[in-house]
């Protein structure tokens, strides 16, 4: 589920997160963040993120750790996901009105930075097929690895379709130099209920990754995107 740890010590942070977080305090805390959202109208549907702060960590010296997991809600549907593809996976994409790129098309970049750069940016994340993805280091050069969003490598015998809506769920969790960090988790057009999910088990995986897992968290707060955040432990 996630490349940091094995599934044992992953179902013992899970045990240990389920007694940590207390769900009374996460279920006010979403209807405080959803009803203020819906008070306030804004003109487009705020993401909700977690935000975490850790102590007992010394991003210098202690393995940096990095996990990802599929949630059970997809948290970000507006979430743009590019498909570098062969002549198949193109046509298939097309079908389903997905982004895509041909070989021809990458080609064209011609391992230019700033387009590669510009590439990224514009993606939240990329799918390939699997004898495109052998050539991105020769087509595109390091520049969407350095971005921290090397394409994930999908089959013909996958639906591409599927693939897609499992990238959108996917989150990652990685310390970097700093001691504070956020992911998307929902957002303001879900049920509570799905957010609450979400949420749970969004924290239980972090926690599984941390080297000694409560005693690393800080705070945990809840954030839309416009509005004020609200302390969930």
């Amino acid at each position: 589920m996630g490349d940091g740890k094995g599934s044992g010590s992953w179902a013992l942070g899970w045990f240990k997160a389920l007694s940590k977080l207390q769900s009374d305090v996460l279920r006010e805390a979403i209807t405080q963040v959803a009803t203020e959202a819906k008070e306030k109208n804004r003109n487009f549907t705020e993401t909700i993120e977690l935000q975490i702060g850790l102590k007992n960590y010394d991003p210098q010296k202690d393995k940096r750790f990095s996990g990802s997991v599929k949630l059970p809600h997809v948290p970000r549907p507006k979430m743009k996901v590019c498909m570098l593809g062969d002549a198949q996976h193109v046509e298939e994409a097309n079908k389903i009105g997905m982004e895509c790129m041909d070989v021809e098309s990458l080609k064209k970049m011609n391992k230019n930075k700033k387009l590669v750069k510009k590439l990224a940016k514009k993606y939240h994340s990329f799918l390939a097929s699997e004898s495109v993805i052998k050539q991105i280091p020769r087509l595109l050069g390091p520049g969407l690895n350095k971005a921290g969003k090397f394409p994930a490598l999908v089959s013909h015998q996958e639906s591409l379709e599927a693939k897609m809506i499992e990238t959108k769920a996917m989150i990652k969790f990685q310390l970097k130099k700093v001691l504070c960090m956020g992911v998307a988790i929902g957002n303001c057009g879900m049920e509570e209920k799905q957010v609450f999910q979400n949420v749970q088990l969004s924290v239980n995986f972090l926690v599984s990754l941390l080297k000694k897992n409560w005693q690393n968290v800080r705070v945990l707060y809840l954030k839309t995107t416009m509005g004020k955040p609200v302390r969930i432990y």
